[in-house]
């Protein structure tokens, strides 16, 4: 049975336990509200560890002034039944005073230069800020040996990877692939803010990103490209922050380039910001 630990010397009591007998241990967090994406991270995770450790803690210090912090879904029972079926041992749940005990005003902020100022960190000023010191801390609340992120969250897991690497956590960052509906639409605990007709519109997102990859893998240029998918998507009805594409490192390729890309695009249909991206 998983075990759901609010305290964190018995997170770590457990985690020390583990280790003394020489058994790998895995992180995986979230906020919460899981779904099949999530579980399939737990099952990642599984393959490369003998005990798995997810988190669910809504992080109020990557929103911003007017996202949705307050009415983000929080469903802990529900979460914590999908992931025992997905095989985690240990459901993490600390408290916010836990995760800041100063408070998240004197709190100790982390940022990863250059990969975390574009794109969405552009569109979402200090958010990368907010889940480098989180995840952060979580590195130090587990001591896991590998941590697994999903990569519908792409540029998240390039900044994880940056701030692991230039701090050097002895930790394996594993990325874990996009799930999706029938559709096509990337599953996200956001996708439960659609309204039914907004629902199948939001699959067009993908549509976007397989013409986008295409139009650029038979030629076309970026630029060209890239506004096409831009116009694509405010007929359907987006406010489009961004449809690009670019280099697995975030910067932007030029047309002669032909090494491996990702086509990204984050836009709002309502109230719901979704974001999804296809690697090429």
């Amino acid at each position: 049975m998983i075990e759901t630990v609010t305290e964190l010397a018995r997170l770590r009591e457990l985690v020390t336990g583990w280790k003394r007998q020489g058994l790998r241990v895995a992180l995986v967090p979230t906020m919460g509200n899981l779904h099949a994406g999530h579980f399939s991270l737990v099952m990642l995770a599984r393959q490369y560890a003998d005990r798995v450790v997810s988190s669910v803690f809504v992080n109020p210090t990557q929103f911003g002034p007017n996202e949705d912090f307050a009415r983000y879904p929080r469903t802990p029972e529900a979460d914590m039944r999908g992931l025992q079926d997905a095989g985690c041992d240990v459901l993490w749940l600390p408290s916010v005073e836990t995760m800041y005990p100063l408070g998240t005003e004197l709190a100790m902020r982390m940022h990863a230069p250059g990969v975390s100022d574009v794109l969405e960190g552009a569109c979402r000023p200090g958010h990368f800020d907010g889940v480098c010191t989180v995840v952060a801390r979580l590195f130090n609340q587990a001591q896991p040996d590998v941590a697994a992120f999903g990569k519908k969250d792409y540029q998240q897991l390039a900044v994880i990877r940056q701030m692991v690497s230039d701090l050097a956590f002895p930790i394996e960052i594993l990325g874990g692939g996009i799930v999706r509906e029938q559709d096509g639409l990337a599953m996200s605990s956001r996708n439960q803010y659609l309204s039914a007709e907004e629902r199948p519109v939001a699959s067009e997102i993908r549509k976007v990103l397989v013409a986008l990859r295409d139009a650029c893998l038979a030629g076309t240029a970026r630029a060209s490209a890239e506004a096409v998918a831009t116009a694509q998507l405010e007929a359907a009805g987006f406010q489009v922050d961004y449809a690009v594409v670019r280099t697995p490192a975030l910067t932007e390729p030029d047309d002669a380039y032909a090494g491996p890309r990702v086509a990204l695009v984050a836009a709002k249909l309502g109230r719901t910001r979704l974001i999804d991206n296809l690697e090429f």
